[in-house]
């Protein structure tokens, strides 16, 4: 007798919810007819960029033919990989090396001043390149003249000098962009110039782990190998992006693409055309993330936010300034720190030499300190400070206890184990059998990109954190490590100091 009484109440709700009236919803644009109007505008702007630079053949063998270049993240690359490194020579007579050959890169570029013949591409396209040639949309070849690069937010500016009439695109407002904007995409994917994509903005403000400045765009506009320095457009024609990175375990696209914002790449474009380099504002603190249990320990209202100062640099802007270890910056320059990787990029922002007001945390309240902006040096390793970076000596560091050999990402490096040209972290060389590091199935070749979740860079970053983790006693280091399976977190238990040699 149940089951009639059950579907009756189930029928009386649907017919009570279908006589109340409806509450209101947002309503949907509908998708435009067609994308061809605004393409046949933008495409004349968009160009291709050509890059070529020598590469130097393999020592040891000279006659071996190169590692097949299988996609990545599928099996055969992997497979290739470890047979070609178990095959590499480590010794025996010295042998000529082969002529160097030329290896070429394709991308992708946009013009922003026609009469002065100014390009807009990526830095990882041309990085290393000792020819560029921008192709046009009619397939004319000009060579291409460097006016300056941005490592820190992959960006690089050129310039071409031709009698040919140019088209050219213009900024807009990328914090104008809202989630569910429709987008188009314009590059040279696999060398298929003059290729449009169309997609929606998916979110905003990502931070993909390239640098402590991102802050990208999400899109699932198609971006694949050779969209990178290309144009990402909203429908007023306007640039919003620089098609930057993919997220692909094919290698092609499954629609997420990520896009440098305009409103920071302006900035960075007009330094590079002006001066062929970027200042950046320096505070010149190492900071870290303030959690739950330290904002209680400091009596922070608001819970988690603003970045910690671990350590104000001595003759730094914030030690001169009186910054000091254990402040919580909360604001800078009008500015909230919501969380401790918005503060480098907001320092970078202001103007160097210029005094802005700092609202740090301390002894249980606010106070305000002004602080003249110095300029970030050009080596230095982390925006949020740090003296500038040492050359460290390329040789092995055992972190004892792990079972891990580790080494900085040198050029050989990279070759020996198919590392990308923007990889960044420390390698890991050696994995000794048996040991914590060989449990998790970590081998010669995956990089530590983290440890407890703090970006690290030299070995002696990772043998840092990891001395501070048994101060505190603790049993655990969490690893963030990236292989050709992708990232991944890496519990490892922290044996005594005279553990097994890594």
């Amino acid at each position: 007798m149940r089951l009639p009484s059950m579907r009756f109440a189930v029928f009386a709700l649907a017919a009570a919810m279908a006589a109340a009236p409806l509450a209101p919803t947002a309503q949907a644009q509908r998708a435009p007819e067609t994308f061809a109007p605004l393409a046949r505008q933008l495409l004349p702007a968009v160009v291709n960029i050509s890059s070529t630079q020598a590469v130097q053949a393999r020592p040891g063998r000279p006659d071996a033919p190169d590692v097949p270049q299988a996609p990545p993240g599928s099996p055969f690359e992997e497979f290739f990989r470890d047979f070609f490194n178990r095959n590499r020579p480590e010794g025996g007579p010295q042998q000529p090396q082969r002529p160097q050959r030329r290896g070429q890169s394709l991308g992708s570029g946009f013009v922003i001043d026609a009469q002065a013949g100014i390009v807009v591409t990526n830095n990882h396209v041309i990085d290393g390149a000792d020819e560029i040639n921008v192709i046009l949309a009619d397939n004319t070849s000009i060579r291409a003249e460097l006016l300056g690069t941005d490592p820190r937010t992959d960006i690089a500016v050129l310039r071409i000098r031709t009698d040919k009439p140019l088209t050219a695109v213009t900024f807009g407002n990328s914090d104008e962009a809202q989630v569910g904007d429709w987008v188009l995409a314009i590059g040279n994917p696999f060398g298929l110039g003059g290729s449009v994509t169309a997609g929606i903005v998916s979110a905003r403000g990502r931070d993909i782990r390239q640098g402590l400045y991102d802050d990208f765009i999400q899109t699932d506009a198609a971006i694949n190998r050779g969209n990178s320095g290309g144009p990402l457009f909203n429908m007023a024609g306007q640039v919003i992006g620089i098609n930057t990175a993919i997220y692909s375990p094919s290698g092609g696209s499954i629609g997420i693409g990520f896009s440098i914002p305009s409103n920071l790449a302006q900035r960075i474009v007009a330094q590079l055309r002006d001066g062929g380099r970027v200042r950046r504002g320096w505070l010149g603190v190492n900071i870290q993330q303030v959690t739950d249990e330290i904002a209680e320990a400091l009596r922070l209202p608001g819970g988690a936010r603003g970045a910690l100062v671990a350590r104000a640099q001595d003759d730094g802007p914030a030690a001169k300034a009186g910054i000091r270890s254990g402040d919580v910056i909360l604001r800078f320059n009008g500015a909230d720190v919501r969380e401790m990787r918005n503060l480098p990029r907001i320092v970078a922002d202001n103007t160097v030499g210029t005094q802005v007001p700092v609202v740090i945390w301390r002894d249980g309240k606010e106070e305000t300190v002004t602080v003249t902006l110095g300029e970030l040096p050009t080596e230095q390793a982390q925006a949020a400070g740090g003296q500038p970076a040492q050359p460290e000596p390329a040789r092995p560091v055992e972190l004892t206890g792990l079972g891990l050999l580790v080494a900085p990402i040198t050029d050989e490096l990279r070759q020996r184990f198919s590392l990308r040209a923007e990889q960044r972290g420390v390698v890991i060389v050696e994995v000794a059998p048996n040991s914590p590091a060989a449990e998790r199935e970590l081998r010669p070749g995956d990089v530590i990109v983290e440890v407890q979740q703090e970006r690290v860079s030299t070995p002696a970053e990772v043998q840092e954190r990891i001395a501070r983790l048994r101060q505190q006693n603790r049993g655990v280091a969490l690893f963030a490590v990236e292989g050709q399976g992708g990232q991944r977190f890496v519990p490892l238990r922290l044996r005594g100091e005279r553990g097994a040699p890594g």
